[in-house]
């Protein structure tokens, strides 16, 4: 039972790399590479926008504390779309 699962691994494994190449040929720079751009452009800017809706929704509803979150939504914007920026200026530092 032991080696028909690892058989059955291995061959999921093989049919992973010949239907989808790059995963042979990647490295790990390439994909720290690749998370870095993923989490700089996308998902913290989405986080981002959400948060803006968040405090609008608490603003709108009279929360109390809606000013507090208005200014943590303007701040985490500012770190969000400004993440690839704030990277490339440290990439750029160390070499």
């Amino acid at each position: 039972m032991k080696h028909k699962k690892m058989l059955f691994g291995i061959l999921v494994l093989s049919i992973a790399l010949i239907m989808v190449p790059e995963l042979g040929l990647a490295n790990v720079e390439s994909s720290l590479l690749g998370i870095q751009t993923k989490l700089t452009r996308v998902i913290l800017p989405t986080l981002s926008i959400i948060a803006i809706a968040w405090a609008a929704f608490s603003l709108m509803s009279g929360n109390e504390r809606a000013k507090t979150h208005m200014w943590y939504a303007i701040l985490g914007s500012i770190i969000g779309f400004g993440a690839g920026a704030i990277v490339d200026f440290i990439s750029q530092a160390v070499h």
